[in-house]
């Protein structure tokens, strides 16, 4: 299983706004801290926002902050939410939207293996429910990126 980047800076992005719950920080904050463009973080912002595991407060003095608290946040929650296409093969993929067909395998009515890769994503998505924002910030992490400054 291999996560997007969507998915790695949405996490990288929360985590630093768990780190910051104490003031409203910005966009361009974020994408320097970690080296992020700051017109893609934007768009993982918004995303963000929909979920309601980030809140955006627009004007002058406005900026971004945690939706809930950091120990409300599933990590498993944030990768079933940014991650578009959790099929780990061509045969566990949704169907698409459009209706479009794709070509099926020949083996589906028989095959195993699917089963078993479903069964694999499963455990790793219920580890990852284990774990929430606030477990996964390190006080390393609270002294590296605890002392940038707000843009």
């Amino acid at each position: 299983m291999r996560l997007t980047l969507h998915t790695d800076y949405a996490l990288r992005t929360l985590i630093y706004l768990g780190i910051h719950t104490d003031r409203l920080t910005s966009i361009r904050e974020v994408a320097q801290a970690y080296g992020i463009s700051e017109n893609h973080l934007i768009k993982i912002i918004h995303r963000l926002g929909q979920g309601g595991f980030v809140e955006t407060i627009r004007g002058r003095n406005g900026g971004l902050r945690l939706g809930r608290p950091a120990a409300q946040i599933l990590i498993g929650d944030v990768v079933r939410y940014t991650e578009e296409d959790m099929g780990l093969v061509a045969c566990m993929q949704p169907p698409h939207p459009e209706g479009l067909n794709r070509k099926g395998c020949i083996l589906s009515d028989v095959c195993r293996l699917r089963g078993v890769l479903h069964e694999a994503l499963d455990l790793f998505i219920s580890v990852l429910d284990r774990y929430t924002l606030a477990d996964v910030i390190t006080d390393r992490e609270r002294k590296l990126l605890g002392n940038a400054v707000s843009a």
